[in-house]
């Protein structure tokens, strides 16, 4: 039997078995990220001055349990942290909060996500991968910056974009032209309602009027904290203290989300050839990472066990593995010192249904041997 066989064949028992979430330990998840988060936070505003050494390790330990309170928005967007679905609810946005993203809203391009897992038709990764005729088709200046811009040293910048200023921008820019639309549609129609008028609009930055109402109160409480933070004078602790943590943490989150499925030869088909097993075992990786990183990242290097089922929450995904090693022996495995290198495959051989590497690539226009897997790229 194939791998892909056998995994149909077992997994619905073993979504049976592990996706059970408990209240209980979700909040001991709860309390174990946001109690040492407030105690950083706290230690760092009234001991900065007279001990700023502590700024290094307490900037360190912020970074941490910021990529954990992302992680943990991740399961509440899932409803698989408790088994309250109002809790997942409740604490999805403090998380959102808290790591500037509306949860609501980007769990819901998330699920897209796993939906179409594989299919790179439908949905290209956070890097936005191009097929290798895009690239080709890209002016070589083009083309470098586009690799340059996906370099490694970038990701805190890509952070500081992902997590503080998109979801701020977008909601601005999109506010201000529901505004506009509704009060011009009012001027043509005055005998409808402001409400009925705004009901009508459609904009590119959500899809319903509950992803808006969920961003306006992710901003509007995000920004009122923020302005308490620089009232209270402190902006330069609250800026090295929040901004520059949260802006490392989300630029790892960025590049451990890309290596889940960017990687060597990864499977990546298009919709017509797509398989959605094969794309568990093929095309998502089990990241080998130290204990202290697998409790900050919830155990999602165990990101196979996890586009099994998203129901299984993220305590549980050891024991899952564990028990069921024998159906993930052909997935992926990368260290984290491999994920450097990992994240120089990032176009898409849609003929061969893979992701290649820019060295590939390189050496294929260049008519040179192209490198066996495996090998330095």
């Amino acid at each position: 039997m194939s791998g892909t066989a056998e995994l149909r064949h077992e997994k619905r028992l073993l979504v049976r078995q592990y996706a059970k979430s408990s209240d209980g330990a979700g909040l001991w998840q709860v309390l174990s990220t946001l109690l040492p988060l407030g105690a950083a936070g706290w230690i760092t505003v009234l001991v900065s001055q007279q001990m700023p050494w502590l700024a290094v390790p307490m900037g360190l330990l912020t970074i941490v349990l910021f990529i954990r309170v992302f992680a943990l928005l991740h399961e509440c967007g899932h409803g698989s942290l408790f088994r309250s679905q109002s809790l997942n609810r409740g604490f999805g946005f403090v998380f959102g909060v808290l790591s500037g993203m509306p949860q609501y809203v980007w769990s819901q391009h998330h699920e897209y996500h796993h939906r179409t897992n594989g299919d790179w038709d439908r949905y290209r990764g956070p890097l936005s991968t191009l097929t290798l005729a895009e690239y080709d088709a890209l002016p070589l200046s083009r083309q470098r910056s586009w690799r340059r811009a996906r370099h490694i040293a970038l990701a805190p910048l890509g952070g500081f974009v992902y997590l503080i200023f998109n979801p701020r921008f977008n909601w601005l820019k999109g506010s201000v032209r529901l505004v506009v639309d509704v009060v011009r549609s009012k001027l043509r129609e005055p005998q409808l309602t402001f409400a009925q008028h705004a009901s009508f609009h459609k904009s590119r930055y959500w899809k319903t009027p509950r992803e808006y109402r969920h961003m306006l109160a992710n901003n509007v409480v995000l920004l009122g904290l923020w302005a308490l933070a620089l009232y209270l004078g402190a902006p330069g602790v609250f800026i090295a203290a929040y901004l520059v943590s949260l802006s490392v943490a989300g630029g790892f989150a960025i590049a451990l989300f890309t290596v889940q499925h960017n990687f060597e030869h990864a499977y990546a088909r298009d919709t017509a050839h797509w398989d959605v097993d094969a794309s568990v075992l093929d095309g998502t990786s089990f990241l080998v990472l130290p204990g202290w990183l697998n409790w900050a990242t919830a155990n999602i290097g165990y990101h196979h066990v996890h586009h099994l089922s998203a129901a299984i929450p993220g305590y549980r995904l050891v024991a899952c593995h564990e028990q069921y090693r024998h159906l993930f022996t052909q997935v992926r495995r990368i260290s984290l010192w491999e994920i450097p290198a990992q994240l120089k495959y990032l176009l898409w051989d849609r003929d061969a249904g893979r992701i290649v590497s820019f060295a590939e690539h390189d050496a294929l226009q260049a008519g040179r041997e192209v490198p066996a897997p495996g090998q330095p790229t």
